[in-house]
């Protein structure tokens, strides 16, 4: 359950590490004051990450149990919390703050249902044996128990870890077999998934039905990108604005431009901010000119795009980049 201290610090959040993106903040807000699991669907660098931890700040403070599984003090039922029961050990707290209950898992079709969950050690159970608590370890689900866990590629995983989340999204609870045991979760499920992605495994019904998608888009103006690539870009020299605005508004175009297949993100944005500036550095300038950033262009956008089948074969993503470049500055008289 979420606690209230949180539901009001989200009602009053604006989410102000992203820019923008008002109406995925909003449904975000109501899907987790309904306690839904949600996985955030868009591009690459748009925010998604940040967006997930920008909610793991909001947590408060909570007091758990001192053991490997965050249990709460008020229901110590781990392994190890009921081990030194049984022993009329102490049980110990401990203190974890927003930052502490983020716990992130990158998908990959091998990851495995034991890296979420946990596993026997094999070590430890040839010292302990094979059915004590400290042969044990627990996985990243335990990590995040109270906090939010979150899945970044969640369409890499294979349908094998898929099945093995099912119980854990549905009941909130994991089946630890080797302890004949059901253990109590509770956490934030927050997932990514770049649909676009060809590299991934196809989420089944059973499992997508156990979640609400969010979709995020590119920043909404080409106003609000530059505001972004200047709050997110490191910055060693000046870049005018109008001639930010326009390499912008140039990237934006690419997007909108039905020839190309896959689209720059605005990682491809701070990219060329940053390394028109070195570039100009390095010539001993102090500010950037177009000549900066025609210099860096195919080096940062050319393996960011692809190509549509029917003008792929006719000329390269650094040929094509180029000469879509220079006729953008032409047609607008050029920049100085």
């Amino acid at each position: 359950m979420l606690s209230e201290q949180f539901k009001q610090e989200l009602l009053k959040s604006d989410f102000k590490d992203i820019l923008g993106q008002e109406r995925v903040k909003a449904q975000l807000k109501s899907a987790l004051l309904m306690e839904r699991h949600v996985i955030l669907v868009g591009q690459p660098g748009i925010g998604k990450t940040t967006l997930a931890k920008n909610v793991a700040k909001l947590m408060p403070e909570k007091t758990v149990c001192d053991c490997s599984f965050n249990c709460s003090p008020s229901n110590p039922c781990c392994p190890e919390c009921l081990e030194k029961k049984r022993k009329g050990q102490r049980i110990r707290t401990k203190v974890l703050k927003g930052k502490d209950l983020f716990v992130r898992v990158q998908g990959s079709p091998d990851l495995t249902a034991e890296d979420l969950i946990g596993d026997i050690d094999p070590i430890k159970a040839l010292k302990y044996g094979p059915l004590s608590v400290e042969a044990f370890t627990p996985g990243k689900i335990f990590r995040a128990n109270q906090g939010v866990l979150f899945f970044d590629e969640i369409n890499r995983c294979s349908e094998k870890l898929q099945n093995a989340l099912l119980q854990v999204l549905e009941e909130k609870k994991i089946t630890i077999g080797t302890y004949s045991f059901d253990f109590d979760v509770s956490f934030i499920f927050i997932g990514t998934m770049n649909p676009e992605d060809k590299s991934t495994e196809p989420l089944s019904d059973v499992f997508l039905d156990r979640f609400d998608l969010i979709y995020m888009e590119y920043p909404e103006s080409a106003e609000l990108e530059v505001e972004i690539v200047r709050k997110s870009g490191k910055k060693i020299i000046e870049f005018p604005d109008e001639l930010l605005f326009s390499v912008i508004q140039f990237i934006r175009d690419l997007r909108a431009d039905t020839d190309v297949e896959k689209k720059p993100s605005v990682r491809a944005s701070i990219g060329l901010y940053e390394r028109a500036q070195s570039n100009a550095l390095i010539k001993g300038k102090k500010r950037v000119s177009l000549e900066d950033v025609q210099d860096v262009i195919i080096s940062v956008l050319s393996h960011r795009i692809s190509l549509k089948p029917s003008v792929k074969f006719l000329k390269s993503p650094e040929d094509y980049i180029k000469e879509e470049f220079e006729k953008f500055f032409k047609k607008k008289g050029g920049y100085r």
